[in-house]
C-alpha cells in the first residue's frame, strides 16, 4: 500500500490488538492535507492527507478547492482533556464538521512537533529533535503554498517555536508579547482577507499547565478561552471570508500529563502525551 495515498488502518487494528492506545491519524498528515484541499502540489511529501478532511472538503467544496485556510494552533491540548472535559469543548464541536484523534510524534515538545506537522515528516528527518528552535530549511507547508502563488502569514508569541522555526521564507511574521495582542491581528488580518493561508498561535494553555497542573484553574480558564478564541475566528471567517471555500482548524501540537508537585509536563512517549484532538471544518463561498 502506498502510504502516501492511504492509511493502513489494519495496521492500527493491530496495534490496538496489543493494547497501545494510539491515535491512527499521525499529525506528519497536515501538510498534505492542506495542500490537497488547496490544490497545491507538496512534491514527495511522504505522510498521506487525513482522509475525513478531504473527503469534508470535497463535500463542501462541491469539487472545488479550498483559497483560504485558518490554522488556530494552542498548545498541548491533549485528547483526554476532550474526553474527560467534552462539554467545555461544545463550541469548537459545534462549529467544525469534524473531531479527529491525532497522534503527535516524539519526543512530543514544541518545536519537534510544530516541525513534524507543517513539514510532514518525523523528527529524523526535518532535523529538530530536542526542546531547540532553528530555522527549518527543508520545503514546508509554506514553502509549497510560496511557490503555488499563494500569500502565508504567521501569528504568534515572541520567542515561541512557530515564531522561529519557519522564519526567512516569503511571507509575512506577526510577533507579538501576548496571546491577547496575537488574537487582535488574527482578527484584523481576517477582516482584511489578504491571506490566502492564516496561521494563529497561542501558547497560554501549555504556559499556565506547566505551572499549575494540566486540571489547575488557571490551566482551564486558558483552555476555555482557547475554545472561545477559535469559535471567535471562526465566526470572522464566515463573515470577511464569505465568498471563499474555507478549510479552518483547531490543531494542537502535542498533550500533557500530570506530575509531582502538582505541576504539568509533555515529552514522554505515552498515551496522555501523544494522543491529541483536532477539530476541522470547511466552509463553503457564498454563491
Amino acid at each position: 500500500m502506498n502510504h502516501r495515498d492511504s492509511f493502513d488502518w489494519s495496521a492500527d487494528i493491530a496495534k490496538r490488538r496489543t493494547g497501545i492506545l494510539y491515535d491512527a491519524i499521525p499529525i506528519t498528515s497536515c501538510c498534505r492535507t492542506v495542500c490537497e484541499t488547496m490544490g497545491v502540489d507538496c512534491g514527495e511529501v511522504p505522510a498521506p492527507a487525513n482522509p475525513m478532511v478531504t473527503e469534508m472538503c470535497r463535500r463542501a467544496f462541491r469539487g472545488e478547492v479550498a483559497d483560504r485556510v485558518l490554522l488556530y494552533n494552542p498548545d498541548a491540548v491533549a485528547l483526554w482533556l476532550y474526553q474527560n472535559y467534552t462539554g467545555l469543548f461544545t463550541d469548537a464541536m459545534l462549529c467544525s464538521q469534524v473531531a479527529v484523534p491525532m497522534l503527535s510524534v516524539m519526543p512530543c515538545v514544541t518545536p519537534v512537533c510544530f516541525g513534524s506537522m507543517y513539514t510532514g515528516v518525523l523528527p529524523e528527518v526535518h532535523g529538530i529533535r530536542a526542546y531547540v528552535k532553528p530555522v527549518i530549511r527543508m520545503d514546508a507547508l509554506f514553502d509549497h503554498l510560496i511557490r503555488a502563488g499563494k500569500k502565508c502569514a504567521i501569528v504568534s508569541t515572541t520567542g515561541d517555536s512557530l515564531s522561529l522555526i519557519y522564519l526567512e521564507r516569503e511571507m509575512d511574521y506577526f510577533i507579538y508579547d501576548t496571546v491577547e495582542e496575537i488574537n487582535r491581528k488574527a482578527m484584523e488580518l481576517i477582516r482584511r482577507d489578504e491571506y490566502d493561508l492564516l496561521l494563529v498561535y497561542n501558547t497560554n494553555y501549555d504556559y499556565c499547565m506547566h505551572r499549575c497542573g494540566p486540571e489547575g484553574e488557571a490551566a482551564m480558564n486558558a483552555l476555555r478561552d482557547n475554545v472561545h478564541t477559535y469559535r471567535t475566528l471562526v465566526e470572522a471567517v464566515h463573515t470577511h471570508w464569505a465568498g471563499h471555500n474555507v478549510l479552518y482548524g483547531f490543531m494542537p501540537d502535542h498533550g500533557c500529563h500530570q506530575i509531582d508537585g502538582d505541576l504539568g509536563s509533555h515529552g514522554l512517549d505515552m498515551e496522555q502525551d501523544m494522543n491529541i484532538i483536532h477539530f476541522y471544518g470547511a466552509k463553503p463561498k457564498e454563491r
